[in-house]
């Protein structure tokens, strides 16, 4: 019985995933089943068919998706994620997700994602634009400054936001407060693109502080080298960590010394691979990059890269999820079981929907912070987020996990009960 139970829990979808996650940490906040039932599932979810002439003159049909999951905290917010597995399920369990980490971040925000089924990377310039901005029209008579607003994700840059935006504008009129994570000069925020990379480091400093880690000579290994992982890395060699491995979709390498993360960067961002980096390193399968000894292990990628088929070799001290999704529920419960804490992504990758908080903020208000201002205040409030959530962990005795839902539920709950919804 045992082993059919484990074999089914490690095939869940992302989906029934993260609503396991949720109802485990209801069951433990002792909320009622009426309250439980509405966050249950999602308010509303869209489906588009997106065609586009290419190129070449042949037809693509890519199909498009948003799911607004709960806005009884305030409008939806959410990424857009260009990707050729951004189906319906996915989609839907990111938008969840965004729900309980706006909540647990205490941003006016409800939860919401989109999804284009398509990769970006084999796409033309034009040919993204005008997928894009067919994409936009499509979903924005769901979307506006205090109804839903889109951010980057996976495959999406800031870019992509401002054609976005652009599209949205030709209907509604200028509205830059209408999507984050867009370029400086069309209302982005200094310090938005590396908010999340950064928000990841401020978290891991809390750690380190409440439980008298020394960060310098730490060996970090960083999965993935997009946005996310590229700022991670970058930061953390400013403190003086050792970043002994990374990966992206090419390759992974290893370097006990210490990779270069300078050249890495500089590599990458001329559009090369960390693997065509003139550094000093030994080629790994991407499996073995998530089984190396290390202090703390970052899954910057994407999701589920972190199961019962991998967990019993993985051999981390801690593990931080940038990614989303990026530790299954089987896989969770053996670690909690070894005793490596798990700081979960809706805590550990917040800094990107609080940056976004901070850009939507300053287009209302027609008034640009300074960066150092943009992180100091990132910073406050990662920290603040993460004492309370740590309180909870010794209070009641729980993993990071347990005890990010539970508030975030708490939260949720209190606004829908607020607002007459139940």
């Amino acid at each position: 019985m045992v082993d059919v139970l484990a074999d089914r829990v490690a095939e869940m979808t992302a989906d029934e995933a993260v609503r396991q996650y949720a109802e485990e940490a209801a069951e433990a906040a002792g909320l009622a089943p009426d309250v439980s039932r509405v966050l249950d599932s999602s308010y509303r979810e869209i489906t588009v068919q997106v065609p586009l002439r290419r190129d070449d003159g042949s037809l693509l049909v890519a199909h498009g998706y948003r799911v607004q999951h709960n806005g009884a905290r305030g409008p939806y917010k959410g990424g857009l994620r260009y990707h050729p597995d951004a189906d319906l399920s996915e989609v839907r369990a990111l938008a969840a997700l965004m729900t309980w980490k706006t909540a647990l971040l205490d941003l006016p925000f409800g939860g919401a994602k989109g999804g284009l089924q398509v990769d970006p990377t084999e796409l033309s310039a034009r040919e993204l634009q005008a997928l894009t901005r067919r994409f936009a029209v499509s979903l924005s008579h769901v979307l506006g400054v205090y109804r839903d607003i889109p951010a980057p994700d996976v495959g999406t840059n800031a870019q992509v936001m401002a054609w976005f935006m652009d599209a949205y504008s030709s209907r509604h009129g200028y509205s830059p407060a209408a999507v984050t994570g867009k370029p400086i000069d069309l209302g982005g925020a200094p310090g938005r693109e590396p908010a999340t990379g950064r928000g990841l480091v401020y978290i891991l400093e809390a750690f380190a502080r409440r439980y008298g880690w020394d960060l310098e000579e730490a060996r970090v290994v960083v999965q993935g080298f997009g946005n996310v992982g590229s700022w991670v890395a970058r930061e953390l060699d400013a403190l003086g960590a050792r970043v002994v491995g990374v990966s992206d979709v090419k390759g992974a390498m290893f370097n006990d010394g210490g990779l270069d993360v300078a050249e890495l960067v500089r590599t990458v961002e001329a559009g090369g691979s960390v693997v065509d980096a003139d550094v000093s390193y030994v080629s790994l399968a991407q499996d073995e990059l998530l089984t190396l000894e290390c202090d703390v292990l970052i899954p910057a990628a994407l999701g589920q890269c972190i199961t019962k088929a991998n967990v019993d070799r993985v051999r981390a001290a801690l593990i931080l999820e940038g990614a989303n999704h990026p530790v299954t529920p089987q896989a969770d419960a053996v670690l909690a079981e070894r005793g490596i804490p798990v700081i979960p992504d809706i805590l550990a990758n917040g800094g990107g929907v609080t940056g976004s908080y901070f850009e939507w903020a300053q287009n209302i208000q027609q008034f640009t912070w300074a960066e150092t201002r943009f992180n100091a205040e990132l910073r406050e409030r990662l920290t603040r987020v993460f004492d309370e959530v740590t309180d909870y962990v010794e209070r009641h005795l729980c993993t990071y996990r347990r005890a990010s839902y539970a508030i975030a539920l708490e939260r949720v709950a209190r606004a829908v009960r607020l607002r007459g919804y139940v």
